[in-house]
């Protein structure tokens, strides 16, 4: 008895200040508010107990259950009744002594059991602190308490509930549940004790809302099992500990939480909120955390050391593991693992609930940071990831969805608004800042980003991710710890290992709109080099397909979702985002088809998704909704999307945009026939013709292969939809290639024919139909998005006129079907806005002046040309702004090419023709009519011939009426701002071409081309001056160079005017690659790229391109070696040699270069040609017959100038040696070419005699010297090219002044550093013969594998083409409309329509390379149309009556 009186004063000493004082120290304030607060123990009135029945009885009589309720009842109220003191202990020891007999404990009776307990506790309270009971009796009170009693509790339909509650709230307040530590055996019943309780409260929560535990009772069983914690005399029993541990996992959701991605079909099987139970540990945790911070301890001690004891079993981890695969080797069996994550889940739930018994047990985390073992690092460095994010075992909360098609969009200063579903167990808290609670640990978390394993360095990722997303749980990051993590981010973005790169591109994607842009975009926006968004965006040409899909999913997401606050001008928004359309259409110049797919999706789905506008609670059928738009409204919103995005493009990102939408009507075309043949094919049900049908489909079917990476799985998805044979299907492919349908046809016409191929046992053709669909389908420039289109190009709302101007014109030169719907809109336009003599027009008219010409051009017979029209299409002539209205006017006004069109032109001349002088007004508009005349009507313009003559040469291009101001003057101006005299003498020059390229067809045709051709040579030779008495203005003559020269190329793409360029001209021509402008350059070169593209020029232009090997402009030089590789691999696939001859070209064009000389440094200079052209064209299997070109020329005379012969065998000597030397670098095997090679008489000269020619073979041109800086020069181009590789762009190179001629001057390669002799500038001279400047001409180096005669006699250049072009198509010369001249002016101003083309030819060679037709056979090139001039001149019988004065234009020699 002692034991237990010692027991029960404990509460009343050990009792802390904020709990209930102990019962029996003030029993007054629980069972007599009234009583005065000055009455003592010893004034109160003892009372006695009354009740005197018998409440025991003797074997074989029991006292019936009904007696024996009632009298425990009555007894039960008047023990109640006492308060604590206030009664004579003796009077009640019968009843105790009845009351804890086995017949009462024990009886069958649920009530009887109820009203005994409540008596016993009753007892307990008035005995406080003596019970007066032994051992055996309270062992047997307290398993009623635990056993029946208080499991009861969890029933509130049980009719002694009250009774039960009142056990309950006596054991509580007086603290008699304490007792129970004292019995022997105490343990099972303490643990049944916790478990029933735990389990009740749970069970119960499951239950309807009528037989839920009340709360008072969970609060006061959380208060009784707090007291059994706190103030157990000895330590608590483990196995309690884990009962209250274990309560944790209840927030883990069904089966554990084995994976940290969200599965959304499982999240109802989640908690919303804290069980019962939980809330119930939690509570007894912080209510005593000192005490559970120790015993909590030792807990995770035992099973963290027995779940981790695979790290030292057999030595595993006594040293540093250096794999993945060592440590998966050495690594635990699956049940390790689960115990170990089980361990870490609680863990990490335990911070949530109560951080502050984890004290102890984070040092020994700490630990595993720095494990040897893999796997504990792992497990530790996610478990303390989620810990500082304030993630429980439920895991993290879903991802938020960014919706790129949602309308009305999110806006940046929106209030975050709280989801409906929030779940509070997946709602990351954190109720203190681990960062300051255990900064050391935190430390050593931070550093696992620099792990050596690249699991733990992804794992690191992620929970960065988490915990900058969550604000470390919401408990708030210091600004120096999220600027830390967050630059941790960016550099995992770029880490060595792919599942690195991948996880931190998810780890962007756990972030809010909102976070991403005021917590991600401080590192800079998408522009800004090493900024988070540019390295995100880096990642879209990533070489793994996992990570380049994601990063570039996620971009396009993020740009469509703040693309209203773009459009608002929002600055962090547009810092952040506005380059990602750029960054992500750039990739298309990888010119990899599988990126190029991916880049199809993301342009669909993300940047401008088929879904958009998607109307937020949009009503289903047959319901009416506010915010239902209608079908305009929505068209309106999504070409404004078009136009943002584009926009929102740089120059380069531009025209790979517009060379995506050129392949859309070629596409069209293919698709359009795959399907016919389809049909033809029936399932494979074929009536005739069997064998070309199959082979028909098949040949399509190839080439739609060739633009996807597997060409192989086209093939059979394709051929599985053909055989499942669909009619409606293929109607539905139909009405999306069609030009004519709207967006809404086209739109749900792919969404059908998704949905059925999915329930179709074709489902997986999918992958490459949608693809191919999204090429194929009117989606971007769709006739729905036209109206608002030229809507946009003149209100310049939101300033997107410029790029509507830009669709317009796209529209107009690619695809002018798009029109027809709106034709009559665009005529009514142009009737409105016509100019007069008093009154200008709006320019942007002149947008829907040139798209109703190329619907003209089309469609002629749709055109209405009556008298009010032609005066209209006449006033834009005579009166148009800007000047080139006068084009498009007269375009429409001859589209019919019938005599009436003849009639209205020739009305049009005489007016143009009347007071036509420099100065007068409307100048430009009549000098832009007369050029356009000429182009298209040349019989109306012959009898003014003489007259535009005189007026072209002696008024425009010999006058100069702008003072030229040397050293002020800038070098080039923007085409807005051409003054009208460049505009004027840029016009002259053209209706001079374009005389000469309408009289091809007569006799004096080469004679007149001759002339021009040495016009347009004087611009390029003397750098655009041409006058003779005054200085010509900068900006004037570099315009006028590239326009001489663009001019050049237009007249060499008839064949006639072609052969009529000598190769003097030709080299001249060439140097206008390497111009001081950077704009010439440029234009020069996008021109030319675009008509070799199109077999528009012979192979020899090529040539020129390879003068770019010093171009300082880095972006120019990389896409137009890009274009060559492209040209090169073109050539390769079609089994035509033209790329390896043309270094039998470059050898003369760089032996005539201005700058060449024989020097040591200069030969080394020159050699950067040479690599730059193995570089872009040399394989292991071509370079033979490189080799064998670059010998040949050894073999030959220079047949420009004789006596610079030398020069060809300095420049074939140091080709053939880089060869060797670059072979060797390659590590490639030398393969000699058996066969015979040709080279261009127009170049070459046959040697007088085999004396010569062997005198020359055995001697060496080039110094010993050069060979050392030529190795320097080969491992610095290596260099450079493994930086190229690695995405790290280069300087421009340095520029220096060689000659007079200002061509863009190369740098010097310097293997070594070291200081170098400024060079003198030499003038440009013959060079003259002279012996090797290293003094005795050594022995050639041959290959002793050569033992072929060679046959020195040459061919014409006619055999040499053939040589060259041997199986290449017949090119194509002088296209037979405007589009040349359009396209030409285009590229002089900078408009470039055509410019893309170069683009295009990474992808595929359209013209050359088409779609079978049904019949099988590749479909054949349409042919030109005759134009009106060749009509003329045939009716007319020649241009006889136009002055021949070819021969008197003035020009320089």
């Amino acid at each position: 008895m002692a034991r237990r009186r010692t027991r029960a004063q404990e509460p009343a000493e050990a009792d802390p200040v904020e709990e209930q004082p102990p019962v029996q120290e003030t029993p007054a304030d629980n069972h007599d508010d009234d009583m005065a607060d000055g009455d003592d123990d010893e004034d109160q009135e003892q009372h006695s107990l009354v009740f005197n029945e018998e409440l025991s009885w003797r074997p074989a009589k029991p006292i019936p259950s009904a007696t024996l309720l009632a009298r425990l009842e009555r007894l039960s109220k008047e023990l109640a009744d006492f308060d604590q003191g206030c009664v004579q202990l003796d009077s009640l020891k019968t009843v105790a002594a009845q009351l804890a007999h086995r017949n009462l404990l024990q009886h069958k009776d649920r009530g009887v059991k109820a009203y005994t307990a409540c008596c016993l506790v009753d007892l307990l309270r008035l005995y406080v602190p003596d019970a007066p009971f032994t051992d055996d009796q309270l062992k047997m009170m307290f398993t009623l308490f635990v056993k029946e009693i208080l499991p009861a509790l969890h029933d509130p339909s049980n009719p002694y509930d009250s009774q039960h509650k009142y056990v309950l709230m006596s054991l509580t307040e007086v603290k008699s549940i304490l007792l129970i530590c004292d019995i022997h055996g105490a343990d099972d019943l303490l643990l049944r004790l916790f478990n029933s309780a735990f389990d009740g409260v749970s069970t119960s929560s499951k239950a309807s809302p009528d037989e839920q535990v009340a709360k008072d009772v969970e609060i006061h069983l959380t208060e009784m099992l707090l007291h059994l914690i706190e103030e157990s005399p000895g330590s608590v029993p483990a196995s309690v500990i884990d009962a209250i541990i274990s309560q944790f996992l209840r927030a883990a959701p069904p089966g554990g939480n084995k994976s940290k991605e969200a599965n959304g079909k499982q999240s109802t099987l989640l908690h919303k909120t804290e069980p019962p139970a939980y809330i119930m540990a939690k509570n007894i945790c912080n209510g005593c955390a000192d005490k559970m911070s120790r015993y909590v301890s030792q807990y995770f001690s035992d099973v963290i050391l027995n779940a981790s004891g695979f790290a030292t079993k057999n030595g595993y981890g006594q040293g540093g593991d250096d794999s993945d695969e060592e440590d998966a080797n050495a690594g635990p069996s699956e049940a390790d693992l689960k115990s170990l994550r089980q361990a870490h889940s609680l863990i990490r739930e335990l911070w949530r609930a109560a951080p502050t018994i984890l004290q102890n047990v984070v040092p020994q985390l700490d630990a595993e940071l720095s494990a040897d073992n893999v796997h504990l690092r792992h497990i530790a460095t996610e478990a303390f990831g989620d810990m500082i994010s304030g993630i429980g075992a439920a895991g993290p909360p879903p991802p938020p969805a960014l919706d790129p098609a949602a309308y009305p969009p999110l806006r940046l200063m929106d209030e975050p608004v709280a989801s409906p579903e929030a779940n509070v167990l997946t709602t990351p808290f954190s109720p203190l800042s681990f960062a300051q609670t255990h900064h050391a640990t935190y430390r050593n978390f931070v550093s696992r980003k620099n792990d050596k394993s690249g699991t733990i360095r992804a794992t690191w990722v992620t929970a960065a991710g988490h915990i900058i997303s969550t604000s470390a749980g919401g408990i708030g990051l210091s600004r120096e710890d999220e600027t830390e993590l967050v630059r941790g981010l960016v550099d995992k973005l770029s880490d060595s290992e792919e599942k690195v790169r991948l996880a931190a591109v998810k780890a962007i994607e756990l972030f809010q709109f909102r976070d991403v842009i005021l917590k991600l975009g401080a590192t800079g926006g998408v522009d800004k080099e090493g900024s988070l968004f540019a390295s995100l965006a880096d990642r879209c040409r990533d070489r793994k397909a996992s990570v380049r899909v994601d990063a570039m999913v996620l971009l396009g997401k993020l740009w469509a979702v703040g693309a209203a606050d773009i459009e608002d001008g929002q600055e962090a928004v547009t810092a952040c985002l506005g380059g990602v359309p750029s960054r992500i259409i750039n990739s298309f110049y990888a010119n990899d088809s599988d990126l190029n797919v991916l880049l199809d999706r993301v342009m669909f789905e993300c940047l401008v998704p088929l879904k958009f506008p998607l109307v937020k609670g949009k009503s289903g059928k047959g319901n009416s909704n506010k915010n239902t738009m209608s079908q305009a409204e929505q068209d309106s919103i999504r070409a404004e999307r078009i136009l943002l995005m584009l926009k929102a493009l740089d120059q380069p990102a531009q025209k790979a945009f517009f060379a995506m939408q050129a392949r859309q009507p070629q596409f069209a075309k293919g698709v359009g026939i795959l399907i016919q043949q389809c049909e033809a094919y029936n399932g494979g049900v074929i009536d005739s013709n069997d064998d070309k049908v199959k082979a028909s489909l098949a040949k399509t079917i190839d080439w739609i292969g060739r633009f996807f990476p597997d060409g192989l799985k086209v093939r059979g998805d394709l051929q599985k939809f053909a055989k499942l044979n669909e009619r409606r299907s293929y109607q539905l492919v139909k009405y999306a290639i069609e030009s004519e349908s709207d967006f809404k046809t086209v739109r749900r016409a792919i969404s059908e024919l998704i949905t059925k191929l999915q329930s179709s046992n074709a489902a997986v053709a999918l992958d490459t139909i949608i693809p191919l669909l999204y090429r194929s389908s009117s989606l971007m420039f769709n006739r729905s998005h036209l109206a608002t289109i030229m809507d946009f190009s003149k209100s310049d709302k939101n300033g997107l006129a410029a790029v509507a101007h830009l669709v317009l014109n796209d529209i107009s030169q690619r695809n002018p079907d798009l029109f027809k719907a709106h034709s009559e809109e665009l005529r009514k336009e142009i009737i409105e806005q016509a100019p007069s003599e008093s009154k200008s027009n709006d320019p942007s008219v002149v947008d829907i002046l040139k798209a109703y010409a190329s619907y003209a051009k089309k469609y002629p017979k749709d055109v209405n040309l009556d008298r009010s029209f032609a005066q209209t299409l006449t006033n834009y002539a005579m009166y148009g702004t800007p000047p080139k209205a006068a084009k498009f006017a007269i375009n429409i006004m001859l589209a019919k090419e019938d005599d009436k069109s003849k009639v209205t032109a020739t009305n049009l001349l005489r007016k143009t023709m009347q007071d036509l002088a420099w100065g007068k007004p409307h100048f430009l508009n009549k000098l832009a009519t007369i050029c356009q005349l000429e182009r298209l009507a040349p019989s109306v313009t012959v009898d003014e011939g003489d007259a535009i003559q005189d007026l072209t040469l002696k008024s425009i291009l010999r006058q100069v009426h702008t003072d030229a101001k040397p050293g002020q003057d800038p070098s080039w101006v923007d085409d807005a701002e051409m003054d009208d005299e460049i505009q004027a003498k840029c016009l002259a020059l053209r209706i001079l071409v374009n005389q000469t390229i309408a009289s091809q067809n007569e006799a004096d045709a080469e004679t007149r081309a001759k002339t021009v051709f040495k016009l347009l040579k004087t611009f390029v030779v003397n750098e655009g001056e041409f006058c003779k008495v005054k200085d010509t203005p900068q900006h004037h003559k570099k315009r006028l160079r590239l326009l001489a020269g663009l001019l050049m190329l237009k007249l060499c793409t008839i064949k006639k005017y072609d052969d009529q360029l000598d190769p003097v001209t030709f080299n001249k021509l060439a140097e206008l690659v390497q111009d001081s402008e950077v704009q010439v350059r440029r234009r020069f070169m996008e021109k030319l790229q675009s008509y070799l593209t199109h077999s528009k020029l012979r192979a020899r232009f090529l040539t020129m391109l390879f003068l770019v090997a010093f171009e300082p402009a880095a972006e120019v030089k990389s896409r137009v070696e890009t274009w060559l590789r492209s040209r090169a691999l073109y050539y390769a696939e079609a089994k035509k040699e033209v790329m390896e001859s043309i270094i039998g070209r470059l050898i003369p064009l760089l032996a005539h270069h201005p700058d060449y000389s024989a020097g040591v440094d200069d030969l080394a200079d020159f050699a950067n040609y040479f690599l730059f052209y193995l570089n872009a064209v040399a394989t292991e299997t071509n370079l033979g017959l490189i080799s064998k070109y670059a010998e040949r020329t050894k073999q030959t005379r220079d047949a420009i100038n004789p006596d610079a012969s030398e020069n060809l065998y300095v420049l074939s000597d140091l080709a053939q040696t880089i060869i060797r030397k670059f072979q060797d670098k390659r590590n490639w095997s030398f393969r000699v070419y058996p066969g015979k090679v040709g080279l261009a008489t127009g170049l070459f000269a046959p040697l007088p005699s085999s004396v010569v020619a062997e005198e020359i073979a055995k001697k060496q041109y080039i110094p010993d010297a050069l060979d050392e800086k030529l190795d320097g020069l080969l491992r610095s181009f290596e260099r450079k090219k493994k930086r190229k590789s690695m995405h790290e762009l280069g300087e421009p190179s340095a520029k220096r002044s060689r000659t007079q001629i200002k061509t863009v001057i190369r740098e010097k390669a310097a293997p070594k550093p070291k200081v170098k002799k400024a060079k003198k500038v030499k003038a440009v001279k013959p060079k003259k013969r002279r012996e090797s400047p290293a003094g005795e001409p050594g022995e050639r180096r041959r290959s002793s594998r050569v033992t072929k005669t060679s046959d020195y006699k040459e061919r014409d250049d006619k055999d040499d083409e053939d040589e060259m072009l041997d199986g290449v198509a017949e090119w194509k010369y002088g296209d037979d409309d405007s589009s040349d001249d359009e396209s030409d002016e285009e590229a002089e101003s900078g408009e470039e329509s055509g410019a893309e083309e170069e683009e295009e030819a990474e992808v595929e060679e359209e013209e050359e390379q088409q779609p079978p037709a049904k019949n099988g056979r590749r479909t054949q090139t349409a042919k030109p149309a005759i134009k009106a001039s060749v009509l003329a001149g045939a009716r007319r019988g020649g241009r006889s009556k136009r002055s021949s004065r070819g021969d008197d234009m003035d020009t320089d020699e």
